[in-house]
């Protein structure tokens, strides 16, 4: 598409976490390709605005609370009543479709067969939600197709632009904390790694949130080991950029792997019951026409490795082997140090 096409204006709906944000960064990067002079702006839920920091595609991010009175939320949408002239959700939620209703006369975004018929009238272009069979980045592009942009698959991870704590030349970065507990390896298995990482001359920086759960983790890591704690004290723009210097990243099924993905160095992560056709990370040069995972097994793209844990019902799509959000998964808990070693000892092979 070229410039001199009539300028538009953007709202992408994005009201979900850190990986989702990340993902659908694309559809701006597509947005502002083919109209560069348009105006793209993206909400997100109160807190999530630093997913998109130092994203050049973006114009503006506007911040939604979770939760709030009638009267707040009314004020809100009259600010955004028909503010742009297309609106874009990858979240298929009935609050996204209502947004887009309220932004914008074309509005496009996903349903799924539980979607009611009036939640379904407020998009103007309606596209059948794939929660197995495409990855999250095609997927949400699909967006353009009506609009006859082309897509660009570029995760486009946050940066902060400014200087980060005084580290080793060389250092390895673990997340081992994620959001949910059936997502989590062992603790146990992050110190033996850390300590044979040690062996091998490698300097390990650890990450993590400010959650008081998550930072007693990793505190309890670091003190097992010589590793640096950083869990608490950055932002996620910091985080990345953190990364970005690191020779490799080491991290569970959670948003920072996504980001660290997106930074383009070698990213490692420990897959149990998720979906990686779905929701492996996206490798920093795949090719939007390629999808680069498989639904089972351990595996390689690009700069990528996904370590699947093993048994017969991997991956289960569901939360732990006690389908709940604090179950623990028997295919993480089984998956050994050894398999993330052996892909560290090629790295280094390959430096």
């Amino acid at each position: 598409m070229t410039s001199d096409l009539p300028k538009k204006r953007f709202l992408i709906l994005c009201t979900l976490r850190i990986g989702d944000i990340l993902l659908a960064t694309p559809l701006p990067r597509s947005l502002r390709k083919a109209y560069p002079d348009s105006r793209i702006d993206v909400l997100v839920l109160k807190g999530m605005a630093s997913v998109l920091e130092g994203n050049p595609d973006i114009d503006e991010i506007i911040e939604t609370p979770h939760r709030t009175t009638l009267g707040s939320r009314i004020k809100e949408w009259r600010a955004l009543w028909r503010r742009y002239t297309h609106a874009l959700s990858p979240v298929s939620s009935d609050r996204a479709r209502l947004y887009a209703f309220v932004a914008a006369p074309l509005r496009l975004g996903f349903i799924n067969p539980h979607t009611s018929s009036l939640s379904r009238r407020l998009l103007t272009h309606a596209l059948l939600f794939d929660d197995e069979t495409l990855h999250t980045v095609p997927h949400n592009l699909r967006l353009l197709e009506p609009l006859g942009i082309p897509p660009d698959c570029t995760v486009v991870p946050p940066t902060a632009g400014g200087s980060i704590p005084v580290l080793p030349k060389m250092y390895a970065v673990l997340h081992p904390y994620p959001k949910f507990t059936y997502k989590s390896w062992p603790l146990e298995n992050w110190v033996t790694l850390i300590q044979e990482l040690q062996k091998r001359s490698i300097p390990v920086v650890l990450t993590g949130s400010r959650d008081p759960e998550e930072m007693k983790v990793v505190q309890e890591i670091a003190q097992r080991t010589t590793a640096l704690n950083l869990a608490g004290t950055l932002s996620l723009a910091e985080t990345a950029d953190l990364i970005r210097k690191a020779q490799f990243f080491v991290g569970p099924d959670t948003g920072i792997t996504h980001m660290a993905a997106a930074t383009s160095i070698p990213t490692l992560t420990l897959f149990g019951p998720t979906n990686p056709v779905k929701w492996g990370p996206w490798p920093a040069t795949q090719d939007c026409a390629q999808q680069p995972w498989r639904r089972q097994g351990s595996q390689h793209q690009g700069n990528v490795w996904i370590i699947q844990g093993s048994g017969p019902c991997v991956p289960c799509h569901q939360e732990g082997c006690d389908r709940h959000a604090y179950s623990k998964s028997q295919c993480l808990e089984t998956l050994p140090v050894s398999a993330v070693l052996d892909i560290i000892q090629t790295l280094q092979f390959a430096s």
